[in-house]
């Protein structure tokens, strides 16, 4: 048995290729980026910030065979990262083109690769502990393999595991006899408005988030409502919703921020602390990701500690 719980990421991580342009081209332009760079991103932002909160991480989904795949597992290896699968051999690891606005805001479009090849033969090989944290991203429940093996796989995760989902922007995709088994098996569900508004049909986040904790949840739901996620709704099984404030930075770039705050909600978690507390320590990493550029920002435990105590 592991020494320490630890996070264990059965999403994907592909590779960021960002630009940042002085606007959205218009249909059928072209405009020139200000400034770009290719780096793997997608799943490793959330185990990067668990990591850099001091929290054990495993990789539990694939890499490719290709520069990319290569790419992904140097950078895994170099944040401390276990992984747990074998090359994948039939394809290379896939990749995103990241748009970023002067605003710091982002869009993109998605080519999936070997990290979409996720099947129960794959997941059987995990062995999951007591007390880890199984992460599960939308990404990888649209997947035309990864979805059904992880609808299959989940309700069999040892139940004093738990299991965090964080849909993402594609939660309206994703097939129902998919998220209906994540759904009930789901300690905790972590999205953003927009997110949570997809799901529900509810503008409001405080709504949107208790519409939220009906269906899934067994622990609690958390809405980040905030530019870049640095505030939420926290709403616990028995509990009315709780506000947790974010905090006041200027933004320049949000890649990665709500993956920022999921791993460091994970990593609070983790260390013991309360729901509360996780959430606000996730607040303040997300607002130090995205005063800098690219998708894996989150700072270390001591910045974090200093920011908090207003230093």
């Amino acid at each position: 048995m592991t020494a320490l719980p630890r996070l264990v990421h059965v999403g994907s991580v592909v590779v960021d290729i960002v630009m940042h342009v002085p606007a959205f081209p218009e249909r059928g332009g072209d405009v020139l980026a200000t400034r770009s760079e290719i780096t793997p991103g997608g799943g490793l932002n959330v185990m990067v910030s668990a990591r850099r909160q001091g929290c054990p991480v495993a990789y539990a989904g694939l890499c490719g065979t290709g520069p990319f795949g290569d790419m992904t597992r140097k950078e895994l290896e170099n944040n401390g990262i276990e992984l747990l699968q074998g090359t994948y051999e039939g394809a290379d690891t896939g990749y995103d083109v990241a748009l970023v606005d002067p605003a710091g805001e982002r869009s993109f479009a998605t080519s999936l690769g070997a990290e979409s090849r996720l099947d129960t033969e794959h997941l059987e090989r995990i062995e999951i502990f007591p007390g880890d944290v199984v992460y599960v991203s939308g990404y990888g429940l649209i997947a035309q393999h990864n979805g059904p093996a992880l609808a299959g796989w989940l309700p069999k995760v040892d139940p004093l595991a738990r299991v965090i989902v964080d849909p993402g922007p594609l939660v309206a995709d994703i097939a129902d006899e998919v998220l209906r088994p994540v759904y009930q098996r789901a300690d905790w569900w972590s999205c953003n408005q927009r997110e949570a508004t997809l799901s529900t049909g509810i503008q409001a986040p405080v709504e949107a988030a208790v519409a939220l904790a009906g269906e899934t949840g067994r622990a609690g739901v958390i809405v980040r409502t905030g530019p870049a996620g640095r505030g939420c709704v926290l709403v616990e099984a028995g509990r009315p919703p709780l506000l947790v404030p974010g905090n006041r930075v200027s933004t320049v770039d949000t890649n990665g921020a709500g993956d920022a705050h999921v791993g460091a909600f994970v990593a609070g978690l983790l260390a013991g602390l309360g729901s509360y507390e996780a959430v606000r320590r996730a607040n303040a990493v997300a607002a130090l990701a995205v005063t800098r550029y690219g998708p894996a920002t989150a700072p270390a435990a001591a910045e974090v500690d200093a920011f908090l105590a207003g230093i």
